[in-house]
Order: structure tokens, then sequence, then C-alpha cells
């Protein structure tokens, strides 16, 4: 068993246009003030990290290092969720995702492709030269409008979407291979991967790729009524990076999983805050540590009534008391007799 590194804190949901949002130095250390010693980092913004000067310049990268330990903080990973969600994206949501590209390949889905393919490529690359092993994104998706079977989806449909989206994802992953990192899908409704049954069925596209790993995020199963904590006991040796995050499910006689359109706020699913919600952290933390996730938990703070002021405030704290200082010796070890062949057999009753 071994002990799970934290409290880190997703700065994706953070950044903004002002002080001290809007700098990696200013963000950080407010961040350490709370309690954080680690970030996970997006990398959509290149004036608050550049990823393909990450890539290209191990000065660069250990310069990030370097300020950020000088504050008493480490990357936990990088994130590439925006650009990953579009490797693989359905025509019927180009109009939205050209938000999360540059201007120049907007209306051009190949064109953005290639460009969101290679920004999630340097990152394994940056993530090396940073000394990191694993890395955080999405999928992409191009069956998830399909996912409700009506009208029925025609014959083999859902298999060549997962035979394109392994063709796609493949080269990537042998690349992340290459550079010795693991990429952590975030299994997230709205990404064909969100759930176990899909994250099997990428797997078998991928040959099963050693790099192919995920980012257990507890929040978006209990959203699916899903058993997030079996869950762990089937795909633990793949869990290389931990969101926490919590969420609650209160289905009514109006509404249940897909909530009838609401907003977040008046949703039968809804996320919150740290220990506002319904997720069992101390079972979670317990599982984890016991198959030996050594990896960080980070704080991924998307509440629809707490701020986030007081969220990130709170959740310093909250991690860190579920964090568990595991056993380094068994608690009957006092009691050891050590081992005697004549005694063992003189107590089965075998002379």
């Amino acid at each position: 068993m071994k002990t799970i590194k934290g409290p880190g804190i997703f700065l994706a949901q953070f950044l903004g246009d002002t002080p001290p949002f809007n700098t990696l130095d200013g963000i950080a250390d407010h961040m350490a003030s709370m309690g954080y010693k680690g970030l996970q980092i997006p990398t959509n913004d290149p004036n608050i990290f550049d990823v393909k000067k990450a890539a290209e310049s191990k000065t660069y990268a250990d310069e990030i290092k370097g300020r950020l330990a000088e504050k008493g903080l480490e990357i936990t990973e990088l994130s590439t969720h925006l650009q990953g969600q579009l490797v693989a994206s359905h025509p019927v949501y180009n109009p939205l995702f050209d938000a999360f590209s540059p201007k120049e390949v907007h209306g051009n889905e190949p064109a953005r492709r290639e460009w969101a393919i290679e920004q999630v490529k340097l990152a394994a690359v940056a993530s090396r030269n940073l000394g990191l092993t694993s890395h955080v994104g999405f999928s992409g998706a191009l069956a998830w409008p399909f996912l409700y079977p009506w009208p029925q989806r025609p014959a083999g449909l859902i298999e060549t979407a997962f035979r394109e989206l392994g063709k796609r994802w493949k080269p990537i992953l042998d690349v992340y291979d290459e550079n010795g990192v693991d990429y952590c899908f975030e299994l997230h409704p709205g990404e064909d991967l969100f759930d176990g049954t899909t994250f099997e069925r990428f797997l078998e596209n991928v040959d099963n790729h050693p790099r192919a790993n995920i980012n257990y995020d507890p929040s978006h199963f209990v959203l699916q009524a899903l058993d997030y904590v079996q869950f762990i006991d089937f795909y633990h040796e793949r869990i290389r990076a931990f969101h926490v995050k919590d969420a609650e499910f209160n289905p009514n006689g109006k509404q249940g999983v897909y909530s009838g359109f609401a907003g977040w706020a008046d949703r039968a699913g809804r996320f919150r805050s740290l220990g506002d919600g319904q997720v069992d952290f101390g079972t979670i933390f317990s599982k984890l540590s016991q198959y030996g996730y050594d990896g960080w938990a980070v704080l991924e703070w998307e509440c629809c009534i707490k701020s986030s002021e007081q969220g990130a405030r709170e959740g310093a704290p909250f991690i860190e008391s579920h964090i568990i200082e595991v056993v380094t010796r068994a608690f009957d070890d006092f009691a050891a007799t050590g081992t005697d062949e004549s005694v063992n057999k003189q107590v089965l009753g075998l002379e």
C-alpha cells in the first residue's frame, strides 16, 4: 500500500482576467496560501502555461517547476481536456467546439482536429520534461449523440465509432508511451468514454494500450447512478489520476438521470463542493490506498451553489483529512509467534 499525495487543485475553473487569477504565479501563491501542495495545470492558455514551449524547451519546463517549488508546490498533471475533446467530435457540436481552438481553424473540423492532436502530443513531451508520469484529459465523442437508441441505431454504428476513436487515439497513446506518461481519460458524460463499459470497448480498439488509463472522478458516476466504489475494484490497475469532486443525485417524480434539461441548480443530479454532496470519500480514499494508488488527490471545483473561493478554501483541509498514512506493519505483529511446523501440526491434531 502507498500514501496518496495531496491536496492538489485543478486550476481550470479558477483562472480569470483579474489578479491573482490571471497569472500562474499569482494563482499559485493564492492556492499555496490555502494549503494546496499540487497544481493540475490546463494547457489551453499560453499566458498561463505554454505547452509548446514546455515541450520544446527543458529550460522553460525547469523554470516553471522551480518557480512553483519556491512556493512549496508541485505540478500534479497537465490537462488537455479541451484539446482532447477535439480529437473526436460529432459535427453537431462543431459551432460550440470551435471556441476551444484558435480562430484560424474555426469552421474547419479536419484542421481543428489536426491542431488538437498536435497539442495533446506536445503535452506528452512537456510532461516528460516536467518529470510527470500522468496526464489528464477527455476522449472526445463521435457516438454520444446516439446514446439513447431511438430511433434505433443502425447496426454496427457504435462499433464503427469506437474503431474510429481507437484509430485516432492509438498514435497519440504511442507518443505518450515514448515519453513514459499515462494518458488518464476522465470518464465523463458527453464523451464516448463515460463509464467502465465504454472504457473497455475503447481498450479493445487500442489493443489494450498500457498508456490508456483513467482519471477517476466519482462525481460523474453518482450522476449516472453507477457504483463508484465497485468501479475501483474493477479498474484500480488503470486508475492513475484522481479528481476529488462531490455530487448528489436526488431523483423525484419529475426527473431522474437526464434531469429534464434543467439548469444545474435545479437538476436531480448536480455537482457540489466537497462535503456537501453524497460521495463517500472515506471509502474511496481507503480503497485507493489499499490498492496502492500513489498519485495525487486533486480537487475539481464545480459547485452549483457554493462559491469557488469558499469551495477551494474548504477543499484543501477536506482532502488532507481524508489522506491515509498507510500502515508499515501489521497491527498484530506484537503477537507473532514465528513459524514452528511441529506446533502447527500439534494445533491441527496431526501429531
